[in-house]
């Protein structure tokens, strides 16, 4: 089936509608969407406003923040100006540590902080030290242990290999800041959000601990990455965690949302608003089902590496940047099927992990 089918299984209540840059469409009582421009492939990134109060002072909870560059901060200079209706951001919630969500969490904060009031950053331990470890060195985006890791898995290529290497400062040149102090969220726990319960869900495998927040009140769900309308989030595996089975994680979090309402609205961090959760989740399963499915049958025709996988999760052309990440989602498949034990390992004589049947 393809992706057109798989999108008219979905219900989009705003249609085409969209945020214009720097401005705001309310989904639901108290609840903002903005939508900011990225200079990648997946152009943009959702980021959304609660009305809030904290310690009786009145104003906005930001979800996520976008990567920092002058553009997003003019984009929220203008929100500021137009959307909060004279109040303050109180508080910062980011759902997981990667770029276009946590970026500009620091100015945020910094920017909010005002007469005794800290504004706060809300994150998940695991992903609030995740983003400390990256923004100090290069771990999962580049540099000397992120060209070994791809070599390992049979990315050979000299100039890819050295342009990985080069490669040292993506995460920090994206988030160049972090705050110093933040506030812990748990799987389970009920955020007070204006009044209203919003309870966080925890996710894995696209991220160390990504969460969700659900408002069972308003049958909304702010997703994150973890469920997208139209894509398939990007579940990896890196060279921190060299023999992590992250797809694993990732489909058995996804089946957490399944004993939501069926008419939740989902808020997710690219797309556009939808209804349709639990026919999404099928949809991710059945597209994981078959993509394990070919790289098996794959497999079984020759022992292959990851790199080897690469033409057959990824029916397009493919550039640097897009490789590094299909490559780690080619070693997440093969991952699965071996934790499984569907799919053997072994380490050839040219240093190169090959899986077989």
């Amino acid at each position: 089936m393809n992706s057109a089918e798989l999108e008219r299984q979905l219900h989009y209540p705003l249609g085409d509608t969209l945020p214009a840059p720097g401005a705001a469409l309310e989904i639901a009582p108290g609840v903002k969407w903005l939508r900011m421009a990225l200079p990648f492939a997946l152009d943009h990134i959702n980021l959304w406003l609660l009305r809030d109060e904290i310690d009786g002072r009145a104003g906005w909870t930001v979800v996520d923040c976008c990567i920092a560059r002058d553009e997003a901060k003019t984009q929220w200079e203008q929100v500021f100006a137009n959307e909060l209706e004279g109040l303050p951001v109180l508080r910062v919630v980011v759902t997981h540590m990667h770029p276009d969500h946590i970026g500009l969490a620091h100015w945020l904060c910094e920017r909010w902080s005002r007469d005794g009031f800290e504004c706060r950053l809300w994150i998940s331990a695991t992903d609030y030290q995740a983003a400390c470890l990256a923004a100090r060195s290069t771990t999962g985006f580049g540099g000397e242990g992120a060209a070994r890791f791809f070599a390992l898995h049979g990315l050979t290529d000299p100039e890819a290999l050295a342009s990985i290497r080069g490669r040292t400062r993506y995460y920090p040149n994206l988030v160049p800041d972090l705050p110093q102090r933040y506030r812990r969220l748990l799987d389970g726990q009920t955020l007070s959000i204006g009044g209203r319960a919003w309870r966080c869900i925890a996710g894995y495998g696209h991220a160390p601990e990504h969460m969700a927040l659900h408002c069972e009140d308003l049958k909304l769900l702010i997703s994150g990455d973890m469920v997208l309308p139209r894509i398939s989030t990007n579940v990896s595996v890196y060279e921190l965690e060299p023999e992590a089975d992250s797809l694993s994680l990732f489909l058995a979090s996804i089946d957490r949302f399944l004993p939501l309402a069926p008419d939740t609205l989902t808020l997710p961090s690219h797309g556009k608003p939808f209804t349709g959760l639990h026919r999404r989740i099928a949809q991710l399963h059945e597209h994981h089902r078959d993509r394990l499915a070919e790289v098996r049958q794959a497999c079984q025709a020759r022992a292959g590496s990851a790199h080897d996988m690469l033409p057959v999760l990824f029916k397009r052309p493919l550039d640097l940047h897009q490789t590094t990440f299909a490559m780690g989602e080619s070693v997440a498949h093969l991952h699965a099927l071996w934790y499984a034990g569907k799919l053997k390992r072994q380490l050839d004589a040219d240093g190169v992990y090959r899986f077989s049947n």
